[in-house]
C-alpha cells in the first residue's frame, strides 16, 4: 500500500487540508495554483468580491473547458474512424482486385 501525504492547499483565502497518495500531489498543487489565478483575474476584470461568485464562475470556465474538451476528442475520434475505415475500404479493394 502505497505511502499517504498530508498537504495544505490554500484557495480564495481557505486552507483545505488533504490526505493524498504522492502522485497526486503535483497535480492537486497546480490545480490551486490555477484556481487561484483564474480568482485574481476574475476579480481583477469584473470587480467581483463575494468569493462564492468567483468561485462559481472559476467552476465554470474550468467545467467548459473540460467539456469542449471532451467534445473536441469526440469529434477527433470520429474524423479518425471515418479515416480509418476508408483506408480499410481501400485496402479491402486493392487486396480483392490482385487476388483475381
Amino acid at each position: 500500500m502505497s505511502e499517504r501525504l498530508k498537504i495544505k492547499l490554500s484557495i480564495a483565502n481557505r486552507v483545505y487540508p488533504l490526505t493524498i497518495t504522492p502522485d497526486q500531489e503535483e497535480g492537486l498543487r497546480l490545480a490551486a495554483q490555477k484556481i487561484e489565478k483564474t480568482i485574481k483575474q476574475f476579480e481583477k476584470s469584473y470587480s467581483v468580491q463575494d468569493k462564492q461568485d468567483v468561485l462559481a464562475m472559476c467552476a465554470l470556465q474550468f467545467a467548459n473547458q473540460n467539456e469542449q474538451k471532451t467534445i473536441d476528442n469526440t469529434s477527433l475520434n470520429e474524423d479518425l474512424e471515418s479515416r480509418l475505415v476508408a483506408i480499410d475500404h481501400l485496402l479491402d479493394t486493392h487486396l480483392n482486385t490482385d487476388v483475381l
